[in-house]
This record gives C-alpha cells, structure tokens and sequence, in this order.
C-alpha cells in the first residue's frame, strides 16, 4: 500500500484497524457504523502466502475472475450485500480492485526509484458512499472492464521489466514486490462478496462465498 510498511505487526493496513464500515445513502449524509472486517484485503495482518505461479498472471487472472463475475452486475437490484460486517454493491467492489491495484503500483514505483511511499488516505471499504450505491448499468460494466483490464497490462508490464531477482530481493521497506502481486490478486475478494447475481436481480451472499481470508 502507498506509504504503509507491510510488516506482520499488522502496520500494513488499509486503514486504522478501528476504522468503521458505514453506509452513506444517497438522500442522506449519516453513516452507520459498521464494524471492522479484519481478514478482507483492506487490513492484511501478515504478509501474503506466495508460490511459483508467474505473478504477472496471478495479476491479470484476477481482473479476468472480476470482470466475469461483473458481467452479471447489471442484473443488480440495488440492495448492498453483506459480507462479514460489512456491505458490498457493484460499484463498491470495482472502486476497491481498482484503488487497491492503483495503490500498490504506486508503491512498487515510488520503492523502484528510492522515493519514500506516500501516506494513503483511502476510506476503503469502511464506507459505502451514494455513488456505490448507484445502478450498475451495461455502461458502467463497459467502463469498469477497460478501467481494470488496462490497469492489469499496467501491473504485468511492470512486473515483467523488472531486472532479474527483484521480485524476491525487492528495494525499499515492505513486501517483496512477488508478495505485492499476490497481496493484489487478493481484491478478488471484494468482486467475490457481490458474487454471481441471478437474472432475477435478487443481491445476496452467494451460496458458498467466503467473506473471510
């Protein structure tokens, strides 16, 4: 993450683990305190389990995994789904792949040229704002599929170009950039939480889905 250390004290968090969930309707500015979901992708406790699968394609894999569960989106009936103690919609999940893969590239940039990371000011998934909460429409899918897909050929390029040894030996304080890749792959989670909506556009936990890593 941009400016957070990724050490197994649990400093390598999103956001203060004390941080609350929170919905935000469109006709209203309150929010209401949601606790803290620990184990999703926002708040890692402890650095990511990593193999030899080539990361740029744990990447890319990902996006693909996300864009096909987003396909089924438009179906949508509006109502946030809850996963833990927290609450999802489509848009909500695009917005966190989309900034947790924006953050970490920044990250692996700033460690690539000897630049302190810079602090990040995400409220991640600790609220949903009005503009999750909007209808996801054929439109916003055809958005959010070139938003990610290039952000993905963004993620490989880099991750390719990099001189030999420094995915496991990388610069700068934090994890090594193979364990920022797979760290990466993980914001399937948040696509994972909307899941497969039926065609009848009913929301709700999908049968099977793991809300805890």
């Amino acid at each position: 993450m941009t400016g957070t250390k990724h050490v197994p004290d649990a400093s390598g968090a999103l956001h203060a683990p004390d941080s609350p969930d929170s919905l935000a309707a469109p006709d209203s500015p309150d929010e209401v305190p949601v606790t803290d979901v620990p184990d999703a992708p926002d708040a890692p406790d402890e650095a990511p389990v990593t193999d030899d699968r080539d990361p740029a394609r744990v990447v890319t894999d990902m996006v693909d995994h996300v864009l096909a569960l987003a396909g089924t989106w438009t179906a949508w009936d509006g109502r946030p789904v809850p996963a833990g103690d927290r609450l999802y919609t489509p848009h909500k999940a695009i917005r966190r792949v989309a900034d947790h893969m924006i953050d970490h590239l920044a990250e692996m940039e700033a460690r690539l040229v000897g630049e302190e990371t810079r602090p990040d000011h995400w409220h991640a998934s600790a609220i949903t704002t009005a503009a999750d909460l909007a209808p996801f429409t054929g439109a916003d899918l055809d958005e959010a599929r070139s938003r990610l897909t290039r952000l993905a050929r963004i993620w490989a390029n880099r991750l390719d170009a990099l001189e030999p040894g420094l995915l496991d030996r990388s610069p700068g304080t934090g994890w090594t950039f193979r364990g920022l890749a797979f760290h990466v792959a993980e914001s399937a989670y948040y696509a994972d939480c909307v899941g497969v909506l039926p065609t009848d556009g009913t929301s709700g936990p999908a049968p099977g889905r793991t809300t805890e890593r």
